[in-house]
């Protein structure tokens, strides 16, 4: 019969005693990754406060941890420089670090790369073409497009230009911008008629912008080319400029006017999620 020592027998009795204490290792995982969790909802309940500052107490309250726990994970970001707290107003604000990291995110993001996805999902759901623009020197030039499956579709050449005034993603810019800046487009490039639509008074183009703003998107009907209508939607940016303009084209014989409105949300919508991609705190829309 084997013998067992008593070292043996006591390594035997302590090894299980801390088998029996121990946390299984998804458990420890589990709370490694809560912990995170928590830490970057503190965070973001900094970043979203009215003056960019809170209190430990406001902060528990929101995130629903005990003090102690938001104190500790608290401590531990300000450690890594990711919050600072100010001893004398005993508030937590957003630190260097928090800004270095997300300075990274500026070196990476591209319009085109950031808005395709979205552009597609658009596609397919409104069942028409989607250009996406941008502004430059007074006028819009497209940068990419998701062509629809249909037989009669629109087709815009990545680099060509558009006038502002008479385009859908030239009103939906136009309409984000100070009315000087306008004039001043108007000014240079002037309001040259390319159909029986198209607006050639400041003051008519005025009021279409006004409206832009109160509906979120801007209408092209047939202003550009007699058969065509376009339905955009400006984007934003982390800073609230517009980098940009996204729209739906299509014949009028298949947009409709039953359709603007229907099609104006779905724009209107996805311009949002790709200003919101783009680091854009919330925005509004309008071009095509």
């Amino acid at each position: 019969m084997r013998r067992i020592s008593r070292a043996s027998a006591s390594r035997a009795s302590s090894t299980a005693k801390a088998s029996s204490t121990a946390k299984p290792a998804s458990r420890a995982s589990a709370d490694q990754v809560q912990s995170v969790i928590r830490a970057l909802e503190l965070l973001r309940r900094i970043a979203d406060a009215p003056d960019g500052r809170a209190s430990l107490t406001d902060l528990a309250q929101q995130v629903g941890l005990p003090a102690s726990t938001a104190h500790r994970l608290l401590t531990t970001l300000e450690q890594e420089r990711f919050v600072r707290f100010d001893q004398g107003g005993r508030l937590w604000s957003i630190g260097v670090q928090a800004f270095i990291t997300g300075y990274a995110f500026t070196k990476t993001r591209t319009l085109p790369g950031m808005a395709r996805p979205h552009m597609r999902l658009l596609m397919e759901k409104s069942g028409e073409t989607v250009n996406l623009a941008e502004e430059d020197e007074g006028e819009a030039v497209y940068l990419a497009q998701v062509e629809c499956q249909q037989l009669m579709r629109v087709f815009a050449r990545p680099g060509s230009r558009v006038p502002l005034h008479c385009s859908a993603v030239g009103k939906a810019m136009l309409a984000t911008m100070p009315p000087k800046e306008v004039a001043k487009i108007l000014h240079r490039h002037g309001m040259p008629r390319l159909t029986v639509k198209t607006i050639t008074d400041p003051r008519s183009l005025g009021r279409e912008l006004e409206r832009t703003r109160e509906a979120g998107y801007a209408v092209d009907d047939e202003e550009h080319a007699v058969g065509l209508r376009c339905i955009a939607a400006p984007l934003f940016d982390e800073t609230g400029d517009c980098i940009g303009a996204i729209s739906v084209s299509g014949p009028a014989a298949r947009i409709g006017e039953e359709r603007i409105a229907a099609l104006g949300a779905l724009v209107r919508e996805t311009a949002q999620a790709i200003s919101a991609e783009m680091g854009a705190a919330g925005s509004g829309g309008g071009a095509g």
